[in-house]
């Protein structure tokens, strides 16, 4: 399965975040999007969901244009930055409701054994994100739009997140961005930067440095 965010114009109080953007992800590839805070990452996110109104947009599942929001379509999981489950639900029941299996997650992730029984809300920022995460990456969309996955994550689950990232890939095509943009590079099979209102395709790490994104020698 291919998407393709395309012309995407996106316009706040007349000042131009977004002009032009195009985007491309695939099934078996993850896609990242860099960028310094504020240039519209999350903007572009929440177009391609359908939770933003844009001046513009095309969009495109296997050339064929979509008319409606993709929330609509049921191919498409959206992993925001704000919480998406509800602070005095029980994390068993969330697991239920995303139809993922809590065994399964207890099996990445040991420590959490203890709070199947839990409300959102007694977990730590970093706990909430990883939980929030796995669901988004477990259930059953064959898209998936992945926003700060790894906020205030421990770095041991971290490389384990990147590693369910890798084997769900194989079936979904993932777009992914946060602002530790490491992660970013190390999961990303195809990059974007964001940079102006516009997205430039990176074919190579030191682009990045000739963009300015990162300074000489940051990843030596």
């Amino acid at each position: 399965m291919i998407i393709e965010i395309d012309n995407v114009e996106l316009y706040f109080n007349n000042k131009r975040i977004l002009n032009g953007v195009y985007l491309k992800a695939e099934t078996g590839k993850v896609t990242g999007i860099l960028g310094s805070n504020g240039c519209g990452k999350s903007c572009l996110l929440n177009i391609a969901f359908g939770n933003l109104k844009s001046k513009y947009k095309l969009v495109r599942i296997d050339n064929k244009p979509i008319l409606k929001p993709l929330y609509q379509t049921k191919l498409v999981g959206y992993l925001p930055q704000y919480n998406f489950i509800p602070d005095r639900m029980k994390l068993k029941t969330a697991f239920k409701l995303f139809n993922v299996s809590w065994d399964d997650f207890i099996s990445d992730f040991e420590s959490f054994k203890p709070y199947k029984d839990f409300y959102f809300n007694k977990l730590s920022g970093g706990e909430c994100r990883l939980v929030e995460t796995y669901i988004i990456l477990k259930s059953n969309r064959k898209i998936l739009l992945l926003d700060e996955p790894f906020s205030h994550v421990a770095p041991l689950h971290i490389e384990k997140i990147k590693e369910i990232i890798s084997i769900e890939k194989q079936h979904k095509a993932i777009i992914i961005t946060d602002h530790m943009y490491e992660h970013i590079i190390d999961v990303s099979g195809t990059i974007y930067l964001l940079k102006n209102g516009c997205t430039k395709l990176i074919d190579t790490i030191k682009e990045l440095e000739d963009y300015k994104y990162l300074s000489i020698n940051t990843l030596y």
